[in-house]
């Protein structure tokens, strides 16, 4: 083997090295449907380098970003990515997801906390009912959200968990902005003038 066809055979041998690591990449953002980190992709990218692993993560943004795909990959706070469907497609497949991870009733329970945290517990039970003690349990049993204090002075938040799984950020005030653009006015929690609207 000559000289140049050795240096020829070790670019292949990178450029497939490459080609896998990105695809690692891509599956375990995939499989997540949450952030990742960088440590978690350099694990799924099978290196140690963080510097590489960020190189890569960003040209897979790159190379998504240049397809013409309902599916993007976005650097969001903290050096995490996530892999995600693009915000105009969200509303016209939604209805194809045969699992949601939460009922109308936890959900909307969910959403008046995270518009609304730090917020007491006996606040959310006088606007959503007697009824949210159950929904409370199921959201803080899935790590959605997290109760500090007791009795009447207990209070609600929600997770760093919640944050990562919905792509939101960890800062509050910049999470409670997020969340403001993706609910319409009559998706929003209900107010305490609206409790006969209970469900």
């Amino acid at each position: 083997m000559t000289k140049n066809e050795q240096n020829q055979s070790e670019e292949e041998t990178k450029k497939e090295k490459i080609a896998h690591q990105l695809a690692s990449m891509e599956a375990g953002l995939y499989v997540a449907g949450r952030p990742l980190d960088l440590k978690t992709l350099a694990n799924a990218a099978d290196t140690r380098s963080k510097r590489r692993v960020r190189k890569l993560a960003k040209k897979l943004v790159e190379i998504y970003s240049n397809r013409d795909s309902a599916i993007e990959i976005l650097e969001v706070e903290g050096e995490r990515f996530v892999m995600q469907l693009k915000a105009e497609y969200t509303k016209k497949v939604r209805k194809l997801a045969t699992r949601p991870l939460l009922s109308a009733g936890p959900l909307k329970t969910l959403s008046y906390i995270a518009f609304r945290q730090p917020v007491l517990q006996t606040q959310v039970i006088e606007v959503r009912g007697n009824h949210s003690y159950k929904h409370l349990k199921q959201l803080e049993d899935m790590d959605l959200i997290a109760r500090e204090g007791t009795g009447k002075k207990r209070m609600l938040k929600t997770t760093q968990f919640f944050a990562d799984f919905f792509g939101l950020s960890h800062e509050l005030r910049v999470m409670k902005r997020q969340l403001k653009t993706l609910f319409k006015e009559e998706d929003k929690p209900e107010d305490k003038t609206e409790t006969e609207q209970k469900t």
